[in-house]
């Protein structure tokens, strides 16, 4: 869709020093790719200086990639024009100014995980989390008990918020659900593939009630459930 009704400012594309499986990795993707498109790639080989000339006129090429550009003072990477990139300067970093409070924290040993139980005891009730890891990613989802009373491993109970890995090392995660059944729901936090580093895991969970319209319903689901109860008695 992009590459029929949108304009294109990319002349050619030229690949330098490209290792070895990048044939391989390019085969894999160039059948999508437009024939127009794949005729912009261009891979060159061990003498990528001199064929870069056929394109580009020596002139306009910094001295350091073989052609004659340099920078007022002589520097050959002509880094006033070109920005060569580095390390990303600490006050850009953003983990420092996302640091929250969390109420509790617990640590997930490797190779395995940690179940956090909570009760619903209202339909349409809303869970809701926020937790951060202590140095790399952490598996997490919620799951739905089958029967109660008992710890069950994640096969056994209904998943309802799928389970994937996130870099909560990085940036917090913050998320919710609307629990429309009652019963005991489970925050798993899953580190079974990792089998060299434990997790410290810091988190606040709380259980919203649903809104009024929702609770009405049940007070009044709850009413007539206690007026058979009693016409039975």
């Amino acid at each position: 869709m992009f590459e029929d009704n949108f304009p294109e400012s990319l002349k050619h594309l030229f690949v330098i020093k490209a290792p070895k499986l990048f044939p391989v990795a390019y085969n894999l993707v160039k059948h999508i790719l437009s024939e127009d498109t794949r005729k912009k790639l261009i891979v060159l080989g061990a003498n990528w200086k001199e064929d870069l000339q056929k394109y580009i006129d020596p002139s306009e090429i910094p001295m350091i990639y073989g052609g004659t550009l340099t920078d007022p003072d002589g520097n050959p990477k002509c880094e006033s024009k070109i920005c060569l990139g580095g390390d990303v300067p600490k006050k850009y970093y953003v983990r420092d100014q996302l640091k929250q409070q969390y109420e509790h924290s617990i640590m997930v040993n490797r190779g395995s995980s940690q179940q956090l139980e909570y009760e619903i005891l209202f339909p349409n009730c809303v869970l809701r989390w926020q937790f951060m890891s202590d140095g790399a990613d952490i598996g997490f989802g919620v799951y739905l008990k089958t029967k109660v009373g008992s710890r069950q491993h994640a096969g056994e109970m209904t998943e309802v918020y799928p389970n994937q890995r996130y870099n909560a090392h990085l940036v917090p995660e913050d998320g919710s659900l609307t629990c429309p059944d009652a019963g005991i729901y489970v925050l798993r936090f899953d580190n079974t593939y990792s089998y060299l580093h434990a997790k410290k895991i810091s988190y606040t969970v709380e259980v919203l009630l649903p809104d009024k319209k929702s609770e009405e319903k049940f007070q009044e689901l709850d009413g007539e459930t206690q007026k058979m109860e009693n016409n039975h008695a």
